[in-house]
């Protein structure tokens, strides 16, 4: 079989791979105020998010369409026809991303999969060709999303929160909690539509770059099969949860109430909508957890477990680096072989 498409493949395979594990290890984040204040059980807030990150993946195309081209051209990776060097390149950042994502959720780390992604896409390709290879408009484009969006969300918690004191300072606390507490399961189901829209969608944009890379595919549209292929791997992933990342997210850095989780879930979910609108990628991660963060300011500044809140910064902070030299060494191994 000729060596483009056997590489082709086995990027098609970690793509669906990095998917499926993406899901289990975000999809903790769409659910977990849900599940710490018992608006759901953990199984049926799993299930319900599964189906929701299915339906927004499947929906839209624009955050994958950014991907394929703003960090590298995938064009440009193959030098001559049957060159393999951009599938290599693919293939080094997926198993990268793979990598980075287990370890962080083995600890229990709400680490960002959107860092270790990109972080991994230019590692490998700076290995496989120099800084030049860089689509430094989109990539600089995409780094200041990844960094304005969370704080986008701790502004954006903090002000939902603020308003949904002075609504319901009025009223019963045990009503409004109980209350709270039902609406938060349709709150939930919007985080994991937004979570779907634009999470599922990096997967789709890697591989398409691959079958650009390959000679497979041209233009930047995303063919149906992928989308298909990637919101399903995100769906069964998602289908088996993340109780660590639930631990984590969801009772370390504040205790939640759920006036508090739906506060954090409406902010959370405007700004990834609104990201996957103007189609950039951003990490569910981080804006999910600054949200929180937002959400306990408004309510009481001690009340936030800062010392939590650091150790997840430092872990954002720390991946997108570490995801690109580990990626840049992946490719020479790699290369060794193709």
């Amino acid at each position: 079989m000729n060596t483009i498409i056997i590489l082709t493949v086995l990027v098609v395979i970690f793509a669906l791979t990095f998917d499926f594990i993406n899901g289990f290890h975000d999809t903790a984040n769409a659910i977990a105020t849900s599940v710490s204040t018992r608006a759901l059980p953990p199984r049926v807030a799993i299930i319900m998010a599964a189906v929701m990150n299915f339906i927004g993946a499947i929906t839209f195309v624009g955050v994958a369409k950014a991907l394929t081209k703003d960090i590298v051209d995938p064009f440009s990776l193959n030098a001559f026809a049957g060159d393999t060097t951009g599938s290599v390149v693919i293939l080094a950042a997926l198993i990268s991303a793979i990598i980075w994502n287990l370890l962080t959720w083995y600890f229990g780390i709400p680490s960002s999969s959107s860092h270790t992604l990109i972080g991994s896409i230019a590692g490998a390709a700076i290995a496989s060709a120099g800084f030049n290879v860089l689509n430094y408009g989109g990539f600089t484009k995409i780094i200041l999303a990844l960094v304005i969006s969370p704080i986008l969300a701790i502004c954006a918690g903090f002000i939902m929160m603020t308003l949904f004191k002075l609504w319901f300072k009025n009223l019963n606390l045990y009503r409004t909690n109980k209350g709270f507490r039902t609406l938060q399961i349709f709150t939930a189901a919007i985080q994991s539509f937004t979570h779907g829209t634009n999470d599922a969608q990096k997967a789709m944009g890697i591989m398409t770059m691959a079958l650009i890379a390959g000679g497979l595919h041209t233009g930047d549209e995303i063919p149906f099969w992928v989308r298909a292929a990637a919101a399903t791997a995100m769906g069964l992933g998602t289908s088996i949860g993340g109780y660590k990342i639930i631990k984590t997210v969801g009772g370390k850095i504040m205790k939640i109430r759920p006036v508090n989780g739906v506060a954090a879930d409406l902010a959370s979910a405007t700004v990834i909508f609104g990201a996957t609108l103007i189609h950039l990628p951003v990490s569910t991660t981080h804006v999910i957890s600054s949200s929180i963060m937002g959400v306990g300011s408004a309510q009481r500044v001690r009340g936030v477990n800062w010392g939590m809140a650091r150790k997840i910064v430092t872990t954002w902070v720390i991946t997108m680096p570490i995801s690109a030299v580990m990626a840049s060494v992946i490719y020479f191994v790699l290369s060794l072989f193709f």
